[in-house]
C-alpha cells in the first residue's frame, strides 16, 4: 500500500519523477512558443539524429565501460528528443497552441506576405511575451499528460503523434476556431479554390468578412507545393524507400525521421518547395521492419516505399479535412503517423503482420 502511494496513479512512476516531468513539460511547451513550433520540431530532428547516431555507434563498438546497453540512445532520443525538452507533443504542441492563441489575440503581429490565417503560422517565434509563453506551457503539459496516459492504458498507436493531434484540436476549441471549418469548393477534399486564388467569402448570412479573415484565401492547403495526389504519392514512395534503407543498413527506425525533420530547416529559412517527409520516412522504416522477418531485404525495401506512399497520402487526406478550412495548424504528419501506426498495431494483433514496428 505504501509503495502504491509513492507512485502516480495509472502512470506507474514515482511522484518526484512525475513532478520533474511536469515542470519540464511546462518549460518545454513555453520554449516551443518562444522559438516557434516549426523551429522547435527542427530541434527534435537534430536531437534525435544525435541520439540515433550514438545508438548506432554503441551497437557497433559494444557496451561502453560504465554505460548500460541502450542508455546513450534512451538518454538523448527518448528523454530529450522525444521527451520534455524537444518532444513534438510538448515543444511543437506548445508552439502550435501559441500560434492559435496569437491568431485571435494578436492579429496585428501577422507578418507581411502571410496569406493564411495567422493562427496557422508555425514558423513564427513569439519571443518573450508572457501570456503566449503561458499558453505554450499549458499545452506542453497537456501534450505530456495525453502521451503518458495514452501509453499507460496501452493505446494501440504512436501516442506522441496522437498527442500532437489532440492538443491542436483542443486549441481550436479553446480559442474559438471551428474544428473543421466550412469548405469553399465542391467538398471538403476540393483544393481548386486555392488554385483559383479565391479569397475567403463573406459569412453565410451575408455579413462582412471578419477582420481576421481579410485577405485570406478561401482554401488553405497545408503545403502549396505538396498537395497534388500524384506528387504526394511520388515523394511518399521515394521517402519511404530511403527510410526503409536507412533501417536496413543501420537498424535505426528513427534516423530517417530525424533527417527529414532536420531538412525542414531549409523550409523555415524560406527555400521553396522543400517537401515535408518525416511521416513518410518513419512509416517507410516501419514497412521495412514489419516485412523483413518474412521476406528478403529487397522486398522489405519495396514495402517501405509502399508504406511511405500510403503515409504521404494519409497526410494529404487529413490536411484536406482538418487543416485547409479552419484557422489553426493541426499537423497532417502527426495524423498520418497516428493512423498508420494504429493500422499496423491492429494488423500485428490479428497476426497479419509479424510485429508492430516500434510500438
Amino acid at each position: 500500500m505504501y509503495d502504491v502511494l509513492l507512485q502516480v496513479p495509472l502512470l506507474g512512476m514515482e511522484w518526484e519523477t512525475f513532478l520533474l516531468l511536469f515542470i519540464t513539460a511546462l518549460a518545454g511547451g513555453a520554449f516551443g512558443a518562444a522559438i516557434g513550433a516549426l523551429p522547435a520540431f527542427i530541434f527534435t530532428g537534430f536531437v534525435v539524429f544525435l541520439g540515433e547516431g550514438l545508438a548506432i555507434l554503441q551497437r557497433e563498438i559494444g557496451t561502453l565501460p560504465g554505460v548500460n546497453a541502450g542508455e546513450l540512445a534512451a538518454g538523448v532520443t527518448g528523454v530529450i528528443g522525444f521527451g520534455a525538452v524537444t518532444g513534438p507533443h510538448i515543444a511543437f504542441a506548445g508552439g502550435v497552441a501559441a500560434s492559435a492563441y496569437a491568431g485571435k489575440k494578436y492579429p496585428e503581429m501577422e507578418p507581411d506576405g502571410w496569406d493564411y490565417h495567422f493562427g496557422k503560422n508555425i514558423l513564427y517565434a513569439f519571443g518573450t511575451k508572457p501570456d503566449i509563453l503561458a499558453v505554450g506551457a499549458v499545452f506542453g503539459l497537456l501534450g505530456m499528460l495525453i502521451n503518458r496516459v495514452g501509453a499507460a492504458v496501452g493505446t494501440p498507436t504512436d501516442t506522441i503523434a496522437l498527442s500532437v493531434v489532440l492538443t491542436a484540436v483542443i486549441a481550436r476549441v479553446a480559442f474559438g476556431y471551428p474544428i473543421v471549418g466550412r469548405p469553399a469548393g465542391k467538398g471538403i477534399l476540393d483544393m481548386t479554390p486555392f488554385e483559383r486564388e479565391e479569397p475567403r467569402a463573406a459569412a453565410a448570412d451575408g455579413g462582412e468578412v471578419p477582420e481576421e479573415h481579410e485577405g485570406r484565401l478561401a482554401t488553405e492547403p497545408w503545403l502549396p507545393h505538396q498537395y497534388k495526389w500524384s506528387g504526394v504519392a511520388a515523394i511518399g514512395l521515394v521517402g519511404g524507400i530511403l527510410g526503409g534503407y536507412i533501417w536496413i543498413q543501420t537498424g535505426s527506425i528513427f534516423l530517417g525521421y530525424a533527417i527529414s525533420a532536420m531538412s525542414l530547416l531549409f523550409l523555415q529559412l524560406g527555400v521553396e518547395k522543400i517537401p515535408v517527409t518525416h511521416h513518410i520516412t518513419l512509416i517507410g522504416a516501419v514497412g521495412a521492419v514489419v516485412i523483413a522477418p518474412v521476406a528478403g531485404s529487397v522486398v522489405a525495401l519495396l514495402a517501405a516505399g509502399a508504406f511511405g506512399a500510403v503515409s504521404g497520402l494519409l497526410g494529404e487526406v487529413t490536411q484536406r479535412i482538418m487543416y485547409a478550412h479552419s484557422g489553426t495548424h493541426v499537423d497532417p504528419p502527426a495524423m498520418a503517423i497516428a493512423i498508420a501506426m494504429l493500422v499496423v498495431a491492429v494488423l500485428a494483433f490479428l497476426g497479419v503482420l509479424p510485429n508492430a514496428g516500434y510500438l
